[in-house]
């Protein structure tokens, strides 16, 4: 894969054959996110679990201290009072049946999140498989199938992001932007590796965290000591 020559200068900075420890990391992260716009540094989990076994699955939800530096949109299925609570909270959109063509057949996204009230699922359900692939179905695990749709939407909109493995499980997560400062970063960081400490399935024989990187939207990862984590 060819790179770009402020990829490539920004790469120098980085010892590939070293793992730094988290603060060294987000400084050297902060230093090469050198792209036009407020890149997102994100930060990169490979697990020693196996996705495929219901009993080692890592799922849940965390909410950065920080926040993630990005404006969230949500979207709540919810009727009646609920869905007054849901506007009121700060929901961008709210509704129900209705809104099933709109995202089915006038591929409608413009939401990040999508919570529901529990008696709403059997609606949500019907859109399993458009929002399934996109990561946007709710889930009890993340916090996002509740009656406390206040909660739900007010943690989202404070900085509340999901967290779960992806086929080759790895868990992707975005952790502030390159204008946070290095302390926000550090907060929002430890805050996420406590929680995936935590999720640690019991299940799991061998190493839990086979590799953590933390890298800015177009930049180069930088690979961390797992050690600080165990």
């Amino acid at each position: 894969m060819k790179r770009g020559k402020k990829y490539v200068e920004a790469a120098k900075a980085i010892d590939r054959t070293a793992l730094y420890d988290p603060a060294e990391a987000i400084a050297l992260a902060k230093k090469v996110a050198v792209a036009k716009f407020d890149e997102t540094i994100e930060a990169h989990i490979r697990t020693g679990c196996d996705g495929r076994h219901a009993d080692q699955q890592i799922r849940g939800a965390v909410v950065l201290p920080h926040g993630t530096g990005k404006k969230v949109r949500v979207l709540v299925f919810a009727k009646n009072a609920k869905a007054d609570e849901a506007l009121a909270a700060g929901a961008e959109y709210v509704g129900g049946e209705e809104l099933i063509p709109k995202i089915q057949n006038e591929n409608w996204f413009e939401f990040d999140v999508v919570v529901a009230t529990p008696d709403m699922m059997g609606v949500v359900g019907r859109l399993g498989r458009v929002l399934g692939p996109k990561g946007l179905m709710p889930n009890p695990k993340a916090g996002t199938v509740t009656m406390d749709v206040t909660k739900a939407v007010q943690d989202i909109k404070a900085g509340k992001i999901e967290y779960r493995l992806d086929k080759t499980n790895i868990i992707h997560v975005p952790i502030g932007k390159a204008s946070f400062t290095e302390e926000q970063l550090a907060d929002n960081f430890q805050t996420l590796m406590g929680a995936i400490v935590k999720a640690k399935p019991s299940a799991l024989k061998g190493q839990y965290l086979k590799s953590v990187t933390i890298a800015p939207t177009m930049g180069p990862g930088i690979k961390l000591n797992t050690a600080k984590f165990m």
